[in-house]
């Protein structure tokens, strides 16, 4: 009687590792980002080549360093108010644990539009005529431009985001830590300072990055004040030359450019923090 034999009969049938490996790259590539690459060429080339389109962005091109900085400076502001925020909404004293949860409910409840015209037009004067009626300063509030009014409103609206988010970082340290930190001698300043915040930051540093692009996109919203930047300014060129393809167009590829520049940090960040997990 014949032995079946377990032996292969021939080649077997599944691909190659060079072509699975070739079939795992194609998967993983970001073919979203070539196609958004293929559109930012292409405007890019009709720009220059194009009269018009080299006009518009030539008209709209100062508004790009008003952008920048609203943006930096409304971020950096919202962080220290977000963080300090966020620290009230765990604090165990009730005036700062609600005073702090006032504010994000307050900002919250309100929509953004809403809420820039409400502080540039009705919070910052309230502001400056409580601190001139306390005799504290004599400020008069044509001085304060629209440039910082601006900076107020999306520092004040984004705090309150922010907050949110430290405190989901600050929650996810556990409580140990600090009771160990407090078992060394570190009074609850201490603590918080050295050992639960640099490890809650590092935890939500992509959201905080992810919450900058969103307010590079937002910074749009300051042009309802008359503020020069780029959306502003290709709405007074559209305005005045009736060439709206070429203003909101130019504009268009100009937050596109940022946002997925931004967005391309962003996922290195994360990257980089998972692998440092990892080791």
């Amino acid at each position: 009687m014949e032995h079946l034999s377990l032996e292969p009969m021939g080649p077997l049938l599944t691909p190659p590792d060079d072509e699975n490996r070739l079939g795992a790259r194609l998967q993983r590539f970001s073919w979203w980002f070539l196609g958004l690459l293929l559109i930012a060429l292409s405007a890019a080339y009709i720009i220059i080549t194009n009269t018009n389109y080299n006009e518009a962005f030539n008209f709209i091109k100062p508004g790009i360093m008003m952008t920048v900085n609203i943006s930096l400076t409304s971020y950096g502001s919202a962080l220290i108010l977000g963080l300090l925020a966020g620290i009230g909404r765990l604090s165990k004293n009730v005036f700062f644990n609600n005073l702090a949860r006032l504010y994000i409910e307050f900002v919250r409840g309100i929509p953004m539009l809403v809420l820039i015209f409400f502080i540039a037009f009705v919070g910052v004067p309230t502001v400056l005529d409580l601190v001139n009626g306390l005799g504290i300063a004599n400020l008069d509030i044509q001085a304060i431009s629209m440039e910082n009014r601006a900076v107020v409103a999306l520092a004040v609206t984004y705090g309150a985001f922010l907050a949110e988010i430290f405190r989901a970082g600050i929650q996810s340290i556990g409580s140990g830590q600090t009771e160990a930190a407090r078992s060394l001698g570190m009074t609850q300043f201490q603590a918080m300072r050295f050992i639960i915040l640099p490890q809650a930051i590092r935890n939500v540093l992509p959201a905080l990055a992810n919450d900058f692009v969103a307010m590079v996109k937002d910074s749009s919203l300051v042009s309802v004040l008359a503020v020069r930047d780029i959306t502003q300014t290709a709405r007074l060129y559209a305005g005045s030359t009736f060439r709206f393809r070429e203003a909101y167009v130019t504009i268009s590829i100009l937050y596109l450019s940022m946002t997925v520049v931004l967005s391309l940090l962003v996922q290195a960040l994360e990257r980089r923090l998972s692998a440092g997990r990892e080791r």
